[in-house]
């Protein structure tokens, strides 16, 4: 099994303190975390380090191949670090019966403030083998662009 290190960026016009508070509202997060096709519901949310979430993400359209369910994947996330404003950690698990889902991805995203906004870099370690780097990287740009168009 490949456990590859994938990861995107974007420069987002919104503070630090923004973009960190919209991975930590769960009335925000579900309107920019799912990619392009998915819609997303949460089942649990607790923010502090230690908490986390259970989120399931389907499939819009009804098609696709879920992880989880024949269209949706299911998450369970704990927040290893919660930096206000510079960094969140989090670990996250697919249920899944499939080995190629096993194991836990580490998603660390950074903020670092430029001139005129902030640039955002998820950097995702322990990727499970069922997931491309494309795909992988192709998602993440997409919830990063939801977030930017959330915030901007």
């Amino acid at each position: 099994m490949s456990r590859e290190i994938h990861s995107a960026s974007r420069i987002i016009i919104a503070t630090p303190r923004a973009i960190f508070r919209a991975h930590i509202d769960p009335e925000v997060l579900v309107k920019w975390r799912p990619p392009h096709g998915m819609e997303a519901r949460l089942h649990e949310f607790s923010a502090r380090p230690g908490g986390g979430y259970r989120m399931e993400l389907t499939c819009a359209d009804g098609g696709g191949k879920g992880k989880s369910t024949a269209n949706s994947d299911i998450v369970r996330v704990r927040f290893a670090e919660l930096i206000p404003d510079d960094r969140i950690v989090e670990e996250a698990a697919f249920e899944s019966d499939d080995p190629a889902n096993a194991g836990t991805m580490t998603l660390t995203t950074i903020l670092a403030p430029v001139t005129g906004g902030t640039k955002v870099t998820v950097t995702a370690e322990n990727v499970p083998a069922s997931i491309s780097e494309e795909d992988h990287r192709s998602g993440m740009e997409s919830s990063l662009r939801n977030l930017a168009l959330l915030l901007e």
